[in-house]
């Protein structure tokens, strides 16, 4: 009986997952999407379960129990400065569901024709993205290195490698008897995963986990199509769709191509052949509120030095304090700061920021030179103005927030260590610039506590 309605609920299933994604371009409805998102996987998930298929629920609830004890935790007590790496996680843990369904089903019903190749790409798309996943979790999480490793011929290699794994997949697409070859076709594609991410740098992690969630969803409806799963297609398409989308925006915020990203290990330290001692000016908590409190103006820069400082509360209450001296405060969000796609926003809305007051690059930047105080918070390569006037830069082309063009900049940093692009700032060495050396919450704090002297010692 239930099959008769399970093309309604999947049908509902997928609008849900449709308005998600829709109502999730905006912070402003950004709750309501993840409600729609999470209705419409309730009812695939219980339209699923209720199939005729289905004879033994014994390892179902096992393994739903299982998970509950892991995902919850996670979910709760999981700080919002890992949020990459928990999402680089759940990339691998979702692809690699899919490839070991993939591995069953060969093993169980040795598919032919189109069934066939759907299995087969399914099963190179799930390892691959598992141990890609996986690589790029412990650069994020930095139990790996962060700048690209690489060694002599590695693109070379890389592509024989993956020229392998297709060929062994085609192989196995035309003669799925050969049983021998499957085992090959998981290592390789497993190895070609590791070895993907190994020459991509810290810099670059917002692109590749965005591919990789493009790569996870095509590999869910490639499995759709190997279990006659409608609901998957829709599901997995979806989740490619948009996450390669989003991939090429993120290129295109960073003036690089795919093959860049993915060949060019971008993000290791530049040297030249000799060093120019360049000088800073730095200044104190209490120079940087007398600033603030002399502005009209400010514009807020937040980077993975933010987050990682979490400061987003603090710079709440430094928010707080100025517009309470009528100072108009907003803040520039760039495409690619901090670490994954909406890093920087989702750190602020925890905060309490106001939507209103978050704006995109392309919307703010012709108001920098109009602006007082050009405040960045963690930042480095999105204000590099190299980007903007240094052909040869590793960056070069690079659209940036154009702080440098603010009347005065002041920016928080622990030291004059470069960003994940591996390259000095020149911002940091501009006339109009003030380096404000310290941990980004302890300083923000600072900033506030001095601002609350100047309001006391005014009334008084």
């Amino acid at each position: 009986m239930i099959d008769n309605w399970l093309p309604a609920l999947y049908l509902l299933a997928s609008a849900g997952f449709i308005l998600a994604i829709k109502w999730m371009n905006s912070p402003a409805t950004a709750r309501r999407g993840v409600f729609a998102g999470e209705i419409g996987m309730l009812l695939a998930v219980v339209g699923t379960l209720l199939r005729q298929e289905v004879v033994d629920y014994q390892w179902i609830m096992i393994a739903f129990f299982v998970g509950s004890a892991i995902g919850v935790p996670l979910a709760y007590m999981m700080p919002m400065t890992a949020v990459p790496q928990r999402t680089a996680f759940s990339h691998a843990c979702g692809a690699l569901a899919a490839a070991l369904i993939g591995t069953a089903e060969y093993y169980r019903h040795t598919p032919h024709g189109f069934i066939m190749c759907a299995l087969v790409l399914e099963t190179i798309l799930g390892f691959l993205t598992c141990t890609a996943s996986l690589m790029a979790f412990g650069k994020l999480q930095e139990i790996l290195p962060t700048r690209p490793m690489t060694f002599k011929g590695q693109n070379i290699f890389n592509f024989i490698l993956f020229g392998c794994t297709a060929l062994t997949g085609l192989l196995l697409a035309i003669s799925p008897e050969q049983f021998w070859l499957f085992p090959v076709l998981i290592v390789l594609s497993l190895l070609s995963g590791t070895l993907l991410i190994l020459p991509i740098g810290g810099a670059d992690m917002p692109t590749v986990i965005a591919l990789l969630d493009s790569y996870a969803g095509l590999s869910a409806a490639a499995m759709g199509f190997a279990l006659d799963n409608k609901l998957l297609i829709v599901a997995g398409a979806l989740d490619g769709a948009s996450g390669f989308i989003l991939s090429v925006i993120m290129c295109r915020a960073m003036n690089r191509s795919f093959a860049n990203v993915l060949f060019g290990a971008f993000g290791q330290i530049q040297t030249k052949g000799h060093t120019e001692q360049r000088n800073v000016r730095s200044a104190s908590p209490e120079d940087a509120a007398s600033i603030l409190d002399s502005a009209r103006s400010v514009i807020v820069i937040p980077g993975y030095g933010m987050a990682v400082a979490q400061a987003q509360h603090k710079l709440r209450e430094l928010f707080d304090a100025l517009t309470k001296r009528d100072i108009e405060v907003r803040f520039a969000i760039h495409p690619v700061a901090g670490r994954m796609p909406g890093h920087m926003n989702v750190l602020l809305a925890e905060a309490d920021i106001p939507y209103d007051k978050l704006f995109e690059m392309d919307d703010i930047n012709p108001d920098f030179p109009v602006t007082d105080v050009a405040l960045v918070i963690g930042a480095n390569d999105v204000v590099n103005p190299a980007a903007r006037n240094d052909k040869n830069s590793p960056i070069a082309g690079m659209p940036i927030l154009e702080a440098d063009k603010a009347r005065t900049v002041m920016v928080i940093k622990r030291s004059m260590n470069p960003g994940f692009a591996g390259i000095d700032n020149d911002l940091y060495y501009q006339e109009n610039t003030l380096m404000l050396f310290g941990d980004a919450k302890a300083f923000v704090a600072s900033i506030v506590k001095e601002l609350g002297a100047t309001v006391h010692s005014a009334s008084a």
